[in-house]
């Protein structure tokens, strides 16, 4: 007969050995972490002071979130896996011009070109747009040591016309500034998927209300 004490470090020595394996697989770290939510106002004049380059908004410093890794491809592989972008434009002048924001991560150490950048797609009004984008796909994204980090973002405003289209440079500026926008970034490990209930301060989705109040297929 097996004593109740040995059936106690037995189940202790099997719990070890879930934990370990576990830990092996990576599974205990967060599959998510968000890089940076930021809310702001970009005026013409913002655009044009913009320094080093114009037309851009600058994350970095306390804007972009201090607990980010230092190594993004172990022991979480960030690298490999995607970035959720989610662009709410909350103020847009009238007309409807085709806008864009161009996302570039602005890492530690590069190579190459020394940057990589993703985007927002193009919007034409208010409302939120959002988008999972593969880390392995983005422009240059292949010029970043990954294994050095990233410090900080650079978010460029554009109209739809291709890499030079800076939104400052347009006779019709008025149609891009001012804007508000809350842009969002999300970055999810190889293998996970992205959960909107992990970010903090998103609005609830109608359909996440629904299922809380126990009508998941009310309209």
């Amino acid at each position: 007969m097996i004593r109740p004490h040995r059936l106690l470090g037995l189940g202790l020595r099997v719990l070890l050995a879930a934990a370990i394996s576990v830990a092996a697989s990576g599974s205990v770290f967060a599959e998510q972490f968000v890089l940076f939510d930021e809310t702001f106002t970009f005026t013409k004049k913002d655009a044009d002071e913009s320094r080093p380059s114009k037309s851009h908004y600058y994350v970095k410093g306390a804007k972009i979130n201090p607990d980010r890794p230092k190594d993004w491809t172990a022991p979480v592989d960030y690298r490999n896996g995607t970035v959720h972008i989610r662009a709410e434009v909350i103020e847009k002048p009238e007309g409807g011009a085709p806008t864009t924001w161009t996302l570039c991560y602005i890492p530690n150490k590069g190579r190459g070109n020394g940057y990589g950048c993703t985007g927002t797609g193009i919007y034409t009004e208010a409302g939120v747009y959002e988008k999972d984008v593969a880390m392995t796909e983005f422009w240059e994204n292949g010029s970043i040591v990954w294994e050095e980090g990233i410090k900080q973002m650079d978010l460029v405003i554009k109209d739809d016309s291709g890499g030079q289209g800076h939104a400052h440079k347009r006779a019709d500026h008025e149609k891009f500034f001012p804007t508000k926008m809350r842009i969002t970034m999300i970055q999810v490990s190889a293998g996970s998927n992205y959960d909107p209930s992990l970010v903090p301060g998103l609005p609830e989705s109608k359909a996440a209300a629904k299922a809380a109040e126990g009508c998941g297929s009310c309209e």
